[in-house]
């Protein structure tokens, strides 16, 4: 048998995206922040703006998962940027900026800011903008989803 992962269409978009958030945290570097990822700035950002919320009320708020939050919370709470503590009921857990956190909401506004406007550059150096092809592709996947092009592609 052939590899099939050897083919990939998907693959290029993945290592740029990979790329970019390197990029992105080497801003963090720059600045001497230890255990900031991008992939958290959004979450803190909303603690900060909305105040201490549950796991399920964050991901709710980002629309991610349950599941997903909870690894990430996990991750943030290790790096010492969020804390967690018991909510409302024994089940849930409120989860809140640390001191570490609350000091970097700033730069973390200002790089998302910062973030946007380049690629606001980039998309006007293309010749087909990145936003358009997203919107693009979730115009068709609204017509047929991900799921049915791909079972249809296994019968």
């Amino acid at each position: 048998m052939e590899d099939p992962t050897e083919q990939s269409l998907w693959r290029p978009l993945h290592e740029l995206l990979t790329r970019m958030d390197g990029e992105i945290g080497r801003i963090y570097t720059d600045r001497a922040v230890q255990g900031l990822k991008p992939t958290y700035v959004r979450e803190l950002l909303q603690l900060h703006l909305k105040g201490p919320m549950t796991i399920t009320e964050l991901a709710d708020a980002i629309g991610r998962t349950h599941s997903a939050l909870s690894q990430k919370v996990s991750a943030m709470r290790t790096a010492g940027l969020v804390r967690t503590v018991p909510g409302a009921d024994a089940r849930s857990k409120q989860v809140t900026l640390t001191a570490k956190s609350k000091k970097l909401v700033e730069l973390l506004a200002d790089e998302w800011r910062a973030t946007e406007a380049a690629l606001a550059e980039l998309e006007a150096e293309l010749p087909y903008p990145m936003s358009q092809v997203v919107r693009d592709v979730e115009e068709a996947l609204a017509k047929k989803s991900f799921h049915d092009r791909i079972a249809d592609q296994l019968r």
